[in-house]
């Protein structure tokens, strides 16, 4: 079997140097100067899932040492795995404390997911940190920068990616569509912004998923791989509660559940995007994202799904009849 075709897609596109990342211009510039200069600080690259931050510090450390010297300079380690201290005291100092053999001065730790360290363990880091700086570079990666604290922080420069816009996205969808041969109407892809939403590993799982029931990528094939809700019929769940029809909207909403296997927290996302783009007065939305609100809260908690999900229509309906 050819190799290239039975790759995965997200390593397949995985930008390979500085050129190839899309979307992060503002950031690569300052970290392209980092690395030609050799004189690195330790970074820290936060953001939403699938908008490069591990896939930059990858590309950092090939343009550093070179793509065939990685081993013995760079170190990855993703800190879900491994939460506590330990990882700390044991893999991650030994690392640092060793010398480089590479013409650069120090190697190159790259702890992903670095959010998920327990506060301990982040004060240990932040002592190799201190300790090791002369031998060792840390490229911390996190999706919430709010649970790095603050020591770790004030001794990085950081990096605070955002979802890939629209534009580069379309830009990676033709070239993925004229790489694997494919065909792609304007609807696909439409869908396929809404369904990524910035996120570049999720557009190009969605792709290849798609491409293997068809190489015509349509909003069928599409919604097919995701089990993603048909707009209309969301839409026209909704208009029923707006119109004051609970049971037709009851009705809809069963059918929704039953036929795409969705669970009452993805429905919500779904209910919650068509609401922001409703054709409505203002007051209403709020309303009716609070109640979205109010009813994600409850099924987190442990409430029966389905009930709540039938009282968010209900919600609806109410606040439909109460501002008329």
């Amino acid at each position: 079997m050819n190799r290239s075709k039975s790759q995965i897609w997200v390593d397949k596109y995985r930008p390979q140097s500085f050129n190839d990342i899309i979307g992060q211009k503002e950031f690569v510039s300052r970290i392209r100067a980092f690395v030609e200069s050799k004189n690195m600080p330790h970074l820290l690259f936060a953001g939403t899932p699938g908008t490069g931050k591990t896939t930059t510090a990858l590309v950092v450390a090939k343009e550093l040492y070179g793509a065939d010297k990685l081993q013995g300079n760079f170190l990855e380690l993703n800190a879900s795995d491994e939460r506590g201290i330990d990882v700390i005291r044991n893999q991650i100092k030994e690392f640092a404390k060793m010398q480089s053999l590479a013409q650069v001065p120090y190697k190159i730790i790259c702890l992903d997911e670095a959010d998920s360290l327990t506060k301990e363990a982040q004060q240990a880091l932040r002592r190799t940190m201190e300790r090791y700086s002369a031998t060792c570079r840390f490229i911390l990666a996190c999706n919430e920068l709010s649970k790095i604290i603050d020591p770790i922080q004030s001794r990085c420069v950081i990096f605070k990616f955002k979802g890939l816009k629209d534009e580069d996205l379309k830009q990676l969808i033709q070239k993925i569509v004229t790489s694997e041969e494919l065909t792609i109407n304007d609807e696909a892809i439409q869908r396929l912004l809404d369904i990524s939403k910035g996120d570049v590993r999720k557009l190009e799982n969605t792709m290849q998923a798609a491409s293997v029931l068809d190489k015509n990528l349509t909003l069928t094939t599409i919604n097919e791989v995701t089990n993603a809700i048909e707009i209309k019929e969301l839409d026209e769940m909704i208009q029923y509660t707006l119109n004051g029809e609970f049971k037709k909207a009851r009705e809809m909403m069963i059918k929704l559940k039953s036929v795409y296997g969705l669970s009452a927290l993805e429905i919500l996302k779904e209910i919650y995007t068509a609401v922001i783009n409703l054709d409505i007065d203002e007051k209403k939305i709020i309303k009716l994202v609070d109640k979205i609100g109010t009813v994600e809260f409850r099924i987190v908690e442990g409430s029966d799904e389905e009930l709540q999900l039938e009282v968010l229509l209900a919600m609806f309906s109410s606040i439909n009849l109460n501002l008329k």
